[in-house]
């Protein structure tokens, strides 16, 4: 279950997986999991508990592409693009997906119910085109499927 950012949260994360500088890969990806993305509020936080500065937090959150810097959506929809799924149909997948929702990739619904986000391999090469929701995966995926799987008519 997804939270609100809270200090008070966010200094028992730190201090849980251990306010190093080593350790700041592991805090982000438990800030996600928390909250769905990494605040400038929790990044000043995080930047004075391990000791270092906030453009080393900002470098490590812009680098990885599963760091946020805004909230995501209640379901994050990702929609491989590797060259399997894209033989299979998921640039065809991704385009009924963006005009379905009225988002693009790497934006989130205005009621905040989605976030549709690209990856690059689910490792489920054999029933392409595969998609993962909210670390679900899901293969063989047509338009009919994700629209039942999604919950839209």
């Amino acid at each position: 279950m997804r939270h609100k950012y809270n200090e008070k949260i966010a200094l028992e994360i730190i201090h849980e997986v251990g306010a190093k500088p080593k350790m700041l890969v592991q805090i982000l990806q438990a800030f996600v999991v928390k909250f769905s993305y990494i605040s400038e509020s929790a990044i000043r936080l995080i930047a004075k508990e391990i000791n270092l500065s906030r453009a080393e937090i900002h470098g490590t959150v812009s680098f990885y592409h599963d760091f946020r810097t805004t909230e995501a959506g209640e379901k994050i929809i990702k929609i491989c693009q590797a060259e399997a799924c894209q033989a299979m149909g998921s640039r065809q997948l991704t385009a009924h997906a963006e005009k379905a929702l009225g988002i693009k990739l790497h934006e989130t619904s205005e009621n905040n119910a989605y976030t549709l986000e690209p990856i690059y391999c689910l490792g489920n090469c054999a029933c392409s085109p595969a998609i993962m929701i909210d670390e679900k995966v899901y293969g063989k995926v047509d338009t009919k499927k994700f629209n039942q799987i999604v919950g839209l008519k």
